[in-house]
């Protein structure tokens, strides 16, 4: 019998520790070991420095006690409706807070999930007096630290794309989302989103969906050209709340992935795609760069998720969301383990006794191919300085030379995992340096 509700795993980059990025964790499975090996296994072995769960299982709950791993509880949609009322709201945290708390380090209760696009009236009405009422409970409790939020998808926006078009559906905004913002403000809680561009690419669309070199997508009333989609959807939701005066809030992005093994023939689902969304969404939101509208600004974001899960209906897409196998062995590499290259914080220099290894252009690429690599490297905060007239590696004056030394860049400054230097398949990994002249290239 599974022994998980959905949970969520956060990393703390080592560089920046108070920005943090996290994974979901699922439990329709029958073969996930049990609580007390998971909390061990992340203590000593990831970087992983909190967990999110989508009900309030006390096995859980204490199994994580004295581990300094924050947790998020969640309140299941269907308790919602009661909790509308004070006294089961006291009750229900007397239950599932107080009594692990703070040996336990709950950080955050969840009340709910997806409520306001479920459809579901009697949910959607109860839902704010639901928070509102856990709040209290908790300050009654003597509890000042413990926020209280609940997760969204984007479906609350009518436009978003572009992102300056973004605004809530009428239907939403003014009877339920404004004084939701307002209560989040108040109490100095999070917005949660649930951001997917796995649901919402196509064709043309993966890289920009993936984090993989692209043309972008222009944004005329800004004069922003996004080469991220997940930084396109943040941005979108911001403006919306902006529009609307509450862009002070902070957001926390509380669920996104890529599933890694798809039904036959369904297009972007691979561990290579899957290693560079979530991959490449660890190193972006640890960065601290913020989005185009937001910079410098922090985000919280749990990735979905911590295990495959064999139970969990629908396509096989679904049971395949997972960066470990229940035997914690991981799936694929996104630098969440102790002691691996390409984690949050990668060192600057090889291991001593490794081989140094470089990102180049392969030989027979097209001229559009390279330069859409230089456009992209270029938007994307890499010094592209070296490759202009009278910088060090402008000769040779070729777009061969010069698509290499920013691609190795990329490759270098995002962990020097495979997937950063892939670039569509026109990126090679060598060991002899390509350096030449006064053009030397990191490693």
């Amino acid at each position: 019998m599974a022994l998980f509700s959905i949970l969520s795993l956060l990393f703390l980059s080592l560089l920046r520790p108070s920005t943090s990025i996290g994974v979901n964790y699922g439990t329709l499975a029958d073969n996930l070991p049990p609580a007390t090996q998971v909390a061990s296994f992340l203590k000593q072995h990831t970087f992983i420095d909190a967990i999110k769960i989508f009900n309030a299982d006390h096995a859980i709950i204490g199994a994580f006690a004295n581990t300094n791993i924050a947790v998020t509880v969640t309140v299941p949609n269907g308790e919602i409706p009661a909790l509308s009322k004070i006294r089961r709201a006291r009750a229900w945290v007397a239950a599932n807070i107080v009594p692990f708390f703070p040996a336990t380090k709950i950080t955050c209760i969840a009340v709910g999930n997806e409520i306001i696009y479920s459809g579901d009236k009697n949910l959607i009405v109860n839902l704010l007096p639901a928070m509102k009422n856990i709040h209290h409970a908790l300050k009654r409790a003597g509890i000042t630290t413990i926020k209280v939020s609940t997760p969204n998808t984007l479906g609350f926006l009518a436009a978003s794309d572009p992102p300056s078009t973004g605004r809530f559906k009428d239907a939403y905004e003014r009877v339920i989302l404004s004084p939701m913002l307002a209560f989040l403000r108040e109490t100095k809680s999070p917005f949660m989103i649930n951001p997917y561009p796995y649901f919402a690419f196509y064709d043309k669309t993966l890289n920009y969906a993936i984090f993989k070199p692209n043309p972008g997508k222009f944004d005329a009333a800004t004069g922003i050209k996004y080469t991220s989609m997940f930084d396109a959807m943040l941005d979108a939701v911001y403006t919306a709340m902006k529009r609307i005066g509450y862009g002070d809030v902070e957001i926390v992005v509380a669920e996104t992935g890529w599933p890694s093994i798809g039904d036959p023939n369904q297009m972007g689902v691979s561990v290579e795609n899957a290693a560079s969304y979530n991959g490449n969404l660890i190193r972006h939101v640890t960065s601290g760069k913020g989005t185009p509208l937001m910079p410098g600004r922090k985000f919280e974001t749990y990735v979905f998720s911590l295990f495959n899960e064999n139970l969990k209906p629908g396509s096989t897409a679904e049971r395949n969301f997972g960066l470990f196998k229940p035997d914690l062995t991981p799936v694929y590499d996104v630098g969440i383990m102790r002691g691996q290259s390409g984690g949050p914080a990668p060192t600057p220099t090889t291991p001593s006794g490794s081989a140094h290894k470089w990102c180049v252009a392969k030989q027979g690429i097209s001229a559009q191919s390279l330069q859409s690599n230089i456009d992209y490297v270029c938007s994307s905060g890499i010094d592209c300085k070296p490759i202009q007239a009278g910088g060090p590696c402008f000769l040779p004056n070729t777009i061969q030379a010069h698509a290499s030394y920013v691609m190795n860049a990329y490759y270098q400054s995002k962990g020097r995992n495979n997937f950063n230097c892939d670039f569509s398949n026109t990126g090679v990994i060598t060991t002899s340096n390509p350096s030449s002249g006064s053009c030397k290239y990191s490693f």
